[in-house]
């Protein structure tokens, strides 16, 4: 069976939704573009085994979204887009069926670029780009753009820090990594070096043996998270983490990580400021790795990307600051920060 692509009902506001399937391959993938105001959409390709249809057009159409907002805060002219495969990245994944995954992104003619996210690495990506011109985070170019993402959080977490305890100073200060894939794993690394004493949590025991042995971190079950006396709370794994319940058990007075769609619900913005919690919104801080895929999109060296990555860090300060002058919250803020560049 040849690679086919379905028009699939989109939802208001967005501008394209394709399943696109190819039986031979084993690929069943969702391409989303929510907006291409400012440039071609981009964004990574994530690989998970959605338990329904639904679920997964959940996920990509939030995650598009979340894009289109990451880049116009990140200052890229681009727009936002997302794709899933939907399968089990440890068992599922083959080459035939990334390649699969190039033709369908080369079918939309560059209107879409994809990277690496969940489930999806440098090797994939290129298995990727031997069908399309469009499959960016490639090595020998920008690379995994793994290690950006976790630098622009940590820079944001240390912007953090200095609002809510006076000082971005992490010695001493009690951690807690929620997921210890590509991302999680350098930010644990990042913070580990800064003094910060760390509690992490993953699905996988090797990721917790490793940030055990490699900075003496102490490992928790992850139904644990939200029991934890920390200071910083750092999300790293999937998104809905943070919603009524959990809100309401969280110990930290931080919150700052790199998984996507952190907030399961828009209201739960208010109960984190209800409870004296800064929130950072997820698609300021963990811009990273889109802008080291827009270096390679747009052919810059490695100071454009670390001009960005400060550039971010000075978008969180005045984001918080402003938070605290309207009393408002920072989710609030960022959206008004994004509508009016959109606009503009």
């Amino acid at each position: 069976m040849a690679l086919s692509l379905t028009e699939l009902e989109r939802p208001e506001g967005f501008e394209r939704l394709v399943l696109a399937e190819d039986a031979d391959a084993g690929l069943r993938a969702l391409i989303c573009l929510h907006s291409t105001v400012l440039g071609p959409a981009a964004g990574g390709c994530r690989m998970w085994p959605y338990g329904s249809d639904a679920d997964a057009i959940h996920d990509v159409t939030r995650l598009a979204r979340g894009m289109t907002y990451k880049n116009a805060m990140a200052g890229l002219d681009l727009g936002g887009g997302k794709s899933v495969i939907i399968g089990d990245a440890r068992r599922d994944k083959t080459p035939a069926m990334m390649r699969a995954f190039g033709r369908a992104v080369q079918s939309l003619g560059g209107r879409y670029w994809t990277a690496e996210d969940v489930g999806i690495s440098t090797e994939d990506m290129a298995h990727a780009a031997e069908e399309t011109r469009f499959a960016v985070g490639l090595s020998g170019a920008s690379g995994d753009p793994s290690p950006w993402t976790a630098e622009g959080v940590f820079r944001c977490l240390k912007v953090g820090a200095a609002h809510v305890f006076g000082q971005d100073d992490l010695s001493g200060r009690r951690v807690l990594v929620q997921g210890l894939g590509h991302v999680g794993m350098s930010l644990a690394d990042k913070l580990h070096g800064a003094g910060a004493k760390l509690i992490v949590t993953d699905i996988h025991a090797d990721a917790l043996a490793e940030a055990e042995a490699r900075f003496g971190a102490t490992v928790i079950a992850p139904d644990q998270v939200f029991e934890q006396a920390v200071d910083i709370f750092a999300p790293c794994a999937l998104g809905g983490v943070l919603d009524a319940d959990s809100v309401g058990r969280l110990q930290a007075r931080l919150v700052c990580g790199a998984a996507n769609n952190q907030l399961a619900t828009d209201e739960v913005a208010d109960l984190l400021v209800e409870r004296g919690i800064t929130y950072l919104p997820d698609y300021v801080v963990n811009a990273g790795g889109i802008i080291s895929v827009a270096s390679e999109i747009h052919g810059k060296p490695d100071g454009w990307r670390l001009e960005r990555l400060t550039a971010i860090a000075g978008r969180v300060d005045e984001m918080l600051a402003r938070a605290r002058a309207e009393g408002q919250p920072t989710t609030r803020i960022a959206d008004q920060m994004v509508e009016a560049m959109l606009r503009a």
